[in-house]
């Protein structure tokens, strides 16, 4: 199924590729990637030989329904792997884990350090937790990678796709088997990430915002809710009394 969501992909939208020759053609990698799109977990897979693997919330593949079976099917086809994120610090263990493992069988594992989708078009500050902590813990190379315009392609919300050329650009593996045995340093943590961040941002030309993208939602959300408040408010102001001397119908007030 992967081949052929891949084939047809492929041949629908022409995504351009460099760096290819990054990817090794076996062994175990982490593919570090920005995040513009629903759609970037299908079209890297797409233009690869090799299975990359994916985090995805459990719910794609538990929904009821002929629809849900079949959201599930397409996920498992396209080499999603599915973690229940609900449960806070649990469900962050779950999710190292799982990329552990994977990397241990010598697969690609594939990962959005920034946590999420970017409500901008920018990057954003990575998440120390999950990448670094599975890096350190396999010594596996991390590959950066920048996904350009998927979200011109299916911009959040939008369910049909505009038939947009996406390009996928693939930088050279970082090794940090230097700081193998050092997972539990935060300050470890945190330059790994940062070094990743640094060279997605190289690859991509996006701005870089140093705050996580959640906080970025949670402002821009804010923003939008102060605004719609504002708007509301001033409709529901009364007429100009008091403002050019009328009684707010256009009327002359008394004194006039």
């Amino acid at each position: 199924m992967k081949f052929s969501i891949g084939g047809s992909l492929k041949l629908a939208f022409r995504p351009w590729v460099e760096g290819i020759e990054n990817i090794p053609a076996e062994g175990p990698a982490i593919l570090a990637s920005n995040h513009l799109s629903f759609s970037d977990s299908f079209f890297l897979p797409a233009v690869l030989d090799r299975k990359v693997t994916f985090i995805a919330k459990a719910e794609y593949f538990t929904s009821p329904g002929v629809k849900g079976k079949l959201t599930a099917a397409f996920f498992k086809g396209v080499g999603q792997l599915p973690v229940d994120r609900s449960g806070g610090r649990g469900a962050g263990e779950a999710a190292i884990k799982s990329g552990i493992d994977v990397l241990e069988r010598g697969e690609l594992f594939g990962i959005y350090p920034e946590g999420t989708r970017s409500p901008d078009g920018r990057l954003y500050r990575g998440k120390p937790g999950g990448l670094a902590r599975v890096a350190l813990a396999t010594g596996a190379p991390v590959i950066p990678v920048a996904m350009i315009d998927t979200e011109k392609v299916q911009p959040p919300g939008k369910v049909v796709p505009k038939m947009i050329r996406p390009g996928i650009r693939i930088g050279k593996p970082l090794d940090f088997t230097r700081y193998q045995g050092m997972e539990g340093d935060r300050f470890i943590l945190r330059s790994v990430t940062d070094e990743v961040m640094y060279e997605i941002m190289k690859l991509s030309g996006q701005e870089y915002v140093d705050i996580y993208a959640t906080a970025a939602k949670r402002q821009i959300a804010e923003a939008a809710k102060a605004a719609e408040a504002k708007k509301k408010a001033e409709a529901d102001q009364p007429g100009r009394a008091g403002r050019d001397g009328t009684d707010g119908e256009g009327k002359a007030g008394a004194g006039a």
